[in-house]
């Protein structure tokens, strides 16, 4: 086949890929915002069979025969065409592996465990999640099997989330920063801690979203390319650089969770919306890694969110939006409880500080799920035992134990220890990003735009188009999780006067 005919079928394949994405994508999306509650069935079988077509399509003998061909002419190809043949070669192999009747079978799986998740939760009824993640877990065994049979089960999904990563390097990661964090939370725990009562005010829901749309603008982001939406548990979905959408959940007694969930998700949003257009449509549009794509989110979260100048930045208007709930509060007031270090029991509401533990607890659950060593009926028994162990806290029930998360309803076994490696990498990142310009300046006026135009160049633009480890050295260097333990101590250091 001829260059120039190659290319146009690769595009055509991409572009066919990205069409069954964004149907089953949206499907999701109704579900999760909008959709009536007893309605998952039907999904089901729309999403089983667009599953099935899309496997059909790429797993097809022509499929593979123009990928390899393609290969064969690489030297003849620019660097993103032929990234995108590297990649899809890669996801090629696997798929070809995965059974059409399994691969459907699983997107069916996933869209009934997400219903019936969240009843569970509601419930506080471990039992009725039960037999779902028992199926789960066994899918993500037998699939990791799919993905590489040469690495441990768990060692083959966490290579599906960031390439490179394995159990024995996070079981390095984690204990470094144990070692810090562990000892640090002990001092705190004799100091004084700072008044957060005013956080769990009444904070009515409309003024809380108008809130939402503020930070969004302060953001950055475009409101023609990014919307935001109510879920049971916060999450961003692009469709592409120009659309994406965000979510958030609102308590009226918990203000700070809102807001930080939508920076959060922001974050995610900025990334997304930062890729390249050449990159669009094509199996490099998107963040390279979640370890990467979660050093986006929790670095406007916390590295900029939780800082003092951003919270003097954003305070006088947040007073506007509030002025009966914080009238008696200060900015600096409020970012010592924004920063408050307890150990807690919900992961999406914990400080900085202790925010790794939580990752920790259902890493090492995970590791003994797909490990075999571990049976789904005793999750909640040793999810409680680890809590009490790694953060001192006594769970009371399922709904905030075990059941919190939606990540393993969706089949995302491997992916909880991003969030950890996206905090360090972030911290590594500012300390970078403070040595080639002033931060903190534009920051403290509510101006953000050197910040993302630094991370766009760095890491945003590039979409796939680099190997993760690649991404994280043209914006960290040489990675060191010791520079995020030695963020954390310095700033908790400040903050309790230790």
């Amino acid at each position: 086949m001829e260059l120039k005919e190659a290319l146009v079928q690769l595009d055509q394949l991409q572009r066919k890929m990205y069409a069954y994405q964004v149907a089953s994508s949206s499907l999701y999306l109704d579900a999760t915002t909008v959709a009536p509650r007893d309605t998952a069935e039907g999904r089901g079988v729309a999403l089983g069979i667009l599953a099935g077509e899309r496997h059909k399509l790429f797993s097809a003998p022509q499929a593979g025969e123009l990928l390899d061909g393609l290969w064969e002419q690489r030297d003849e190809l620019d660097h993103a065409v032929r990234r995108q043949v590297e990649e899809l070669r890669r996801s090629y192999a696997q798929l070809t592996r995965i059974p059409a009747d399994e691969y459907m079978e699983y997107a069916m799986l996933t869209n009934e465990a997400d219903s019936v998740w969240h009843r569970a939760k509601e419930e506080n009824n471990f039992e009725l999640f039960r037999p779902v993640l028992e199926k789960l877990v066994a899918f993500n065994i037998k699939f990791a099997g799919y993905y590489d049979a040469s690495k441990a089960p768990y060692d083959a999904l966490l290579n599906e989330y960031e390439r490179g990563v394995d159990m024995e390097y996070l079981d390095g990661f984690f204990a470094t920063l144990r070692q810090r964090i562990v000892p640090l939370l002990r001092a705190i725990g004799e100091k004084e801690q700072p008044d957060d009562a005013f956080l769990r005010r009444c904070y009515p829901v409309d003024a809380q979203r108008k809130f939402s749309d503020y930070l969004m603008e302060v953001l950055g982001l475009d409101r023609a390319h990014c919307t935001i939406g109510e879920t049971e548990h916060p999450f961003t979905l692009e469709f592409n650089n120009k659309d994406v959408r965000i979510t958030t959940h609102y308590h009226k007694d918990n203000v700070d969770f809102s807001m930080y969930s939508v920076i959060h998700e922001g974050g995610h949003a900025k990334y997304e919306l930062g890729i390249a257009d050449q990159l669009q449509y094509t199996c490099l549009a998107g963040g390279v890694s979640m370890g990467v794509h979660e050093s986006q989110s929790r670095f406007y979260e916390n590295l900029i969110g939780r800082s003092l100048p951003f919270i003097q930045a954003i305070f006088p208007k947040m007073k506007e939006f509030f002025p009966e709930q914080l009238a008696d509060v200060t900015a600096e007031q409020f970012y010592r409880a924004v920063n408050k270090a307890q150990p807690s029991l919900i992961r999406t509401e914990a400080d900085e500080l202790t925010y790794c533990l939580h990752v920790m607890v259902r890493y090492e659950i995970e590791k003994q799920l797909i490990g075999g060593t571990l049976a789904v009926k005793d999750v909640p028994e040793t999810w409680n035992r680890l809590y009490k162990e790694y953060l001192g806290v006594d769970v009371p029930d399922d709904k905030r134990g075990c059941l919190q998360d939606s990540h393993w309803s969706g089949g995302s076994f491997g992916y909880f220890p991003s969030y950890a490696l996206g905090s360090a990498y972030g911290a590594q990142m500012l300390r970078n990003m403070e040595q080639d310009m002033d931060v903190w300046g534009p920051v403290s006026r509510g101006d953000l735009s050197q910040v993302s135009a630094w991370l766009g160049e760095k890491v945003h633009r590039h979409g796939g188009l680099m190997e993760p480890a690649d991404v994280v050295k043209n914006a960290c260097g040489d990675f060191d999780p010791t520079v995020y333990a030695d963020y954390l101590e310095k700033k908790y250091s400040a903050l309790y006067g230790l």
